[in-house]
């Protein structure tokens, strides 16, 4: 009698919480140990337990972003796995889609899912019948748990309990409760008091490194400290802004009173409240207030770090705006993801064009609100990395998955999720017409918004205007013109050549479809030739 085909078998592991992980016998050995005794009672059908473990201590089974689990998937696709094995079905994941995706990797390698605790064959539709029914009851618990967690923590917090994290600077935990630590709590006034004298965060945080004051410092369970770090500006405004220094709770815009002491006084919260919005009133018309980021909140790196609003001002006072990681921010260079800077006015117009393609809206580019609404009622989470730009899209609609992918880029990947699109934009940087701007892969482009260009379009009709006077003989020459127009003669000569611009150009331009580096500075300095051709070949303009 011949031996069996050897099939390799891969053991899958997970715990949602890292409570108990540190032990030396953990749940995650539990089920391990488990699935190898099943393994081996399988031995005389050519079971074969491969070395490598496959663990996620400390994951959620809602989310397929679990390292373990990605190291599993990637050796399936690879053919080195034959079955996968799990204690239980909601060990490998708790939702139906994200089930569907594993299931299809099976199939497509021939490969065979077992769960020891429960018996079922996902090769029969018998079989799929009944683990989808199983999954739909584990997805049912995950959510049915959340909603009683977020229930639980409203009512404690509506009866003022503090619901646990980082302590604030002022605070001790006891008996899991805040109490008073005086020393920090006379540091706490300070930097209030401080602020009033200085009326800056900015001003405030140079004061506050001069003086040695950081943040709090504390000792987790485990016995690792965190905090005590100097204090960045967004820290500070948190601090100004935490109604927990008045005894309060707040919970989702409603503040309820909290069973711990109040530090500050009420007067002296009120005024610098009053401070901090009056400095933010007199900030609304500066130029960055104007030109205000439309993804603040919504953007981060591939590392999971936020992306905070930045700018650069060029020579010329032209200013870029830019999305900067908070690891690079607070100098953690080797935290940041792998594209921690990212140029805001390119990455605002790819989302605004994907979302414009899902909703089906009219094109609302000049329109600032506009845009702000949109990216606010459809975008939920946007992740950016080098090569690729994942867009998480809430699905207010109703849209059918087929729909979606029919309405966006050729090159993006749309999948549905919890009610969700995740669309994944395959992009590229590079320097277009003296700006950073977003590609595709293969140089086109990952976005293709209307970019009217006002200045090009003036400029154009005021040469098409000085010809037609030329033309007419009512202007007899560029001096006549300079003169009627209160323009330099030099200025005039260089506008002209404008009216003699190719047909698709001038045309792309009125559409505002012209490729960005065709602008007026870039047309007023080179010598634009007479031919069309020329002119296409010159700028780089494909016929």
């Amino acid at each position: 009698m011949t031996a069996p085909r050897p099939l390799h078998c891969a053991i899958y592991t997970r715990k949602s919480s890292e409570e108990g992980l540190d032990q030396s016998f953990n749940t995650l050995d539990a089920q391990h140990e488990a699935c190898t005794a099943y393994i081996k009672s399988q031995a005389h059908e050519g079971w074969v337990l491969v070395k490598k473990r496959y663990d996620d201590g400390g994951f959620s089974g809602g989310s397929m972003d679990r390292p373990g689990l990605a190291a599993l998937l990637d050796d399936l696709d690879r053919g080195k796995i034959n079955i996968v094995v799990v204690y239980k079905v909601d060990r490998l994941t708790r939702s139906l889609a994200d089930f569907a995706k594993i299931v299809e990797v099976l199939d497509r390698k021939g490969a065979s899912f077992v769960s020891i605790t429960q018996q079922f064959n996902t090769t029969t539709s018998m079989g799929r019948l009944t683990l989808n029914v199983l999954l739909s009851f584990a997805q049912f618990e995950r959510e049915l748990t959340g909603e009683r967690i977020r229930d639980k923590v409203a009512a404690s917090k509506k009866k003022g309990m503090w619901m646990g994290g980082f302590p604030p600077l002022g605070y001790d935990i006891l008996n899991r409760k805040l109490a008073v630590n005086e020393a920090e709590a006379k540091a706490l006034r300070s930097i209030f008091e401080r602020f009033l004298d200085l009326e800056s965060v900015r001003a405030l945080v140079a004061d506050l490194q001069r003086r040695n004051i950081a943040s709090k410092r504390w000792k987790t369970r485990k016995g690792q400290f965190r905090g005590g770090r100097p204090f960045c500006r967004g820290a500070l405004y948190y601090l100004l802004r935490n109604r927990i220094y008045l005894g309060e709770i707040e919970h989702k815009g409603q503040v309820h009173r909290g069973e711990h002491p109040a530090i500050l006084r009420r007067d002296l919260w009120e005024r610098v409240q009053a401070k901090l919005d009056a400095n933010r009133g007199d900030r609304s018309n500066a130029p960055r207030a104007r030109g205000s980021h439309l993804l603040t909140g919504f953007i981060f790196d591939d590392r999971g770090n936020r992306l905070s609003p930045s700018h650069v001002k060029k020579r010329g006072g032209r200013r870029h705006r830019y999305y900067v990681s908070q690891a690079l921010l607070q100098q953690r260079d080797a935290k940041a993801g792998s594209l921690p800077r990212v140029p805001a006015q390119a990455i605002e117009d790819l989302i605004v064009d994907r979302v414009q393609r899902i909703a089906l809206t009219a094109s609302t580019t000049d329109i600032a609100e506009q845009r702000r609404k949109l990216v606010v009622a459809w975008v939920r989470r946007i992740e950016v990395g080098r090569d690729r730009v994942k867009i998480a899209v809430a699905n207010i609609s109703g849209i059918a998955l087929d729909t979606v992918r029919a309405r966006i880029a050729a090159l993006d990947v749309v999948e549905a999720r919890n009610n969700l699109f995740e669309i994944t934009v395959p992009i590229r940087l590079r320097t277009w017409g003296g700006e950073k701007v977003i590609e595709g892969p293969h140089g086109a482009a990952a976005y293709e918004p209307a970019h009217m260009d006002r200045s090009l379009l003036n400029a154009m009709s005021q040469a098409h205007q000085w010809r037609s006077a030329l033309a007419s003989g009512r202007l007899g020459s560029i001096e006549d013109i300079a003169a009627s127009t209160g323009r330099t003669e030099a200025y005039v000569r260089q506008l002209l050549p404008l009216a003699f611009l190719a047909p698709d150009i001038a045309e792309a331009s009125l559409l505002g479809r012209q490729p960005r580096h065709v602008t007026v500075d870039r047309l007023v300095r080179m010598k634009l030739p007479l031919s069309w051709q020329a002119q296409r070949r010159l700028l780089h303009i494909a016929t």
